[in-house]
This record gives C-alpha cells, sequence and structure tokens, in this order.
C-alpha cells in the first residue's frame, strides 16, 4: 500500500536536483545476463550503483520455487546496508527496458519496509532525452545500516491454488499475450498460463513510445476496467519470474490502486510441477 507522501514516479529533473539520492541502475537481459553490467561499465547516470537480477534482486534457485525467487531478507538487507542506504534514504532505480527492473527493486524495498523508493520515469532513456551526462566511474558508497520490517506483500503457491475459480480474486498475468497463450514460449519448459488468469502486457502501462508511463487516469481508467469492481487486495500480480509483474504492481499504485500481492515464483515456479494446472 502506498505512504502518503512517498513518490512512486520521478522524472529526470527530479533526480538530478537530488544528488544526495540513493541511485541504482538495474539494467538486465534475460537471455544475455552480462548485459546490464556491461552497459553499466560503459556510461551510467551520475552516482549509480549496479545491482544484477540474478545476483543482488535475486535468491538461490532450486529448480522447482521458479527463475527469480527472493533472496532471504536478512541477505536483501545486508545488501542494501553495503550500499549505503538505511531507513532515510530516498532511493531511484532505473533501467533502460520500460521500468520492469527497477520496479523489481522498488516492490522489494516496499517488501521490506522501505516506502522511500521510487523509479526513474522513462529510465535512461528519459534521463538521455533530457540531453543529461552519463559517467564511468564507480561511486564510492559509505555503508549504512538497512533493517529490514518484512511485510505481507507477497503469496505463495498454495494461496495462488487457493484462489483458482474464486470470485474474490483476480490473478493478473504481466507476460506478453503469446507467451501468456502458450505461444514463442523461450524462457519456460512449460507454455500457457494459470487456469483464470487475466492477460494485462506490462508494456501497455508505458507511453507508445514504450518510454514513460501513462498518465495516473489513463491507468486507473484501464485497471478499473480489469478489476470490474473487486478490491485491489484481491489482485495476484504475476509474470514469468515475479518481475514483469512488478510493473503492473507499480502502475496500478499510480492508479490508486493499492494492496495488490506479489506471486514471485510465478509461471515458471507454478509450471515446474506437472501436477499443477495449465491453461493455453
Amino acid at each position: 500500500m502506498s505512504t502518503p507522501g512517498c513518490q512512486l514516479l520521478v522524472s529526470a529533473d527530479e533526480l538530478a536536483a537530488h544528488p544526495e539520492w540513493r541511485i541504482f541502475d538495474c539494467r538486465h537481459d534475460l537471455k544475455n545476463t552480462e548485459y546490464g553490467r556491461q552497459a553499466y561499465a560503459r556510461g551510467h547516470i551520475p552516482g549509480a550503483v549496479f545491482l544484477h537480477l540474478d545476483e543482488d534482486l535475486s535468491g538461490t534457485r532450486t529448480g522447482r520455487n521458479g527463475r527469480h525467487p527472493l533472496p532471504g531478507a536478512a541477505d536483501f538487507a545486508a545488501r542494501m546496508s553495503d550500499c549505503g542506504v538505511d531507513a532515510g534514504t530516498q532511493v531511484v532505480a532505473y533501467d533502460n527496458e520500460g521500468g520492469i527492473f527497477a520496479s523489481r527493486l522498488w516492490w522489494m524495498l516496499r517488501w521490506l519496509g522501505h516506502d522511500k523508493v521510487a523509479v526513474l520515469d522513462g529510465g535512461l532513456a528519459g534521463w538521455k532525452r533530457s540531453k543529461r551526462a552519463l559517467e564511468e566511474a564507480v561511486p564510492g558508497v559509505a555503508p549504512r545500516n538497512f533493517a529490514a520490517r518484512p511485510r505481507e506483500l507477497a503469496v505463495d503457491t498454495a494461496h495462488v491454488a487457493a484462489c483458482l475459480g474464486a470470485e474474490n480474486a483476480l490473478i493478473l498475468d504481466a507476460r506478453s499475450p503469446e507467451r501468456f497463450h502458450g505461444e514463442n514460449e523461450t524462457l519456460d519448459p512449460v507454455g500457457g498460463h494459470i487456469p483464470g488468469a487475466v492477460n494485462r502486457f506490462y508494456f501497455e502501462n508505458l507511453d507508445d513510445a514504450g518510454c514513460f508511463f501513462k498518465p495516473a487516469t489513463e491507468l486507473r481508467e484501464e485497471f478499473a476496467a480489469l478489476l470490474g469492481g473487486k478490491a485491489p487486495s484481491t489482485v495476484i500480480q504475476q509474470c514469468g519470474s515475479g518481475v514483469t509483474a512488478c510493473h503492473n504492481l507499480l502502475a496500478m499504485e499510480v492508479a490508486g490502486f493499492s494492496g495488490s500481492k506479489l506471486y514471485p515464483g510465478s509461471w515458471s515456479e507454478w509450471c515446474a510441477d506437472p501436477a499443477r494446472p495449465v491453461a493455453r
């Protein structure tokens, strides 16, 4: 749930005006996992620290807990401490992929009780459009003490299974329509979707250029149609591995619909057990 006074999205101008904010570069490519690190080395927003989706924003994979399981709360809190984040730190996350990886960090910090976190609207592309410079130097960061205060913002597979067919629950799948329908599946061994899920491709949260988030009023109208009168708290957000689902969750918060939950394991965890039902 959004905390009053906490921004969800910030502009390039706002970010440039606050050099004291802690910035994280979350660029990533699911098929070329070294892309983000290499791109960061070639140039990043001044002061930004790089976080890797697999190494920093995910935990250990078992083969049955999805492609990007959540790290332990203590482990992630320690990483944030090393990166100079404490309770008073304003964090801003960005990427160059429409905000999907930045949204994952945004959600994870809120999951551990840190509300002073926002996503850079427009990401690196928006920063460049504002004619602002990049740097190659890796900033020196003084450690701080990040104290995790975990919240119940996630649901597990058993909860999702119990909600199948329930009238008071809505499962939103953020993957592309092709993957939702089980076509051209290249990331997971099984194609399809969780029975009863509704497709809301995360890209629909962005403008026609795929850069900036749509206005809050437009997002509110679109999500209101999906909710059909259901309370936002009944929504389970999922995707392939708990990443792009955070984009839908952020977009709902921007629209004023607070309280939906993330299924971190998402489709990659769901389909790891052949006993679970699959829809196509």
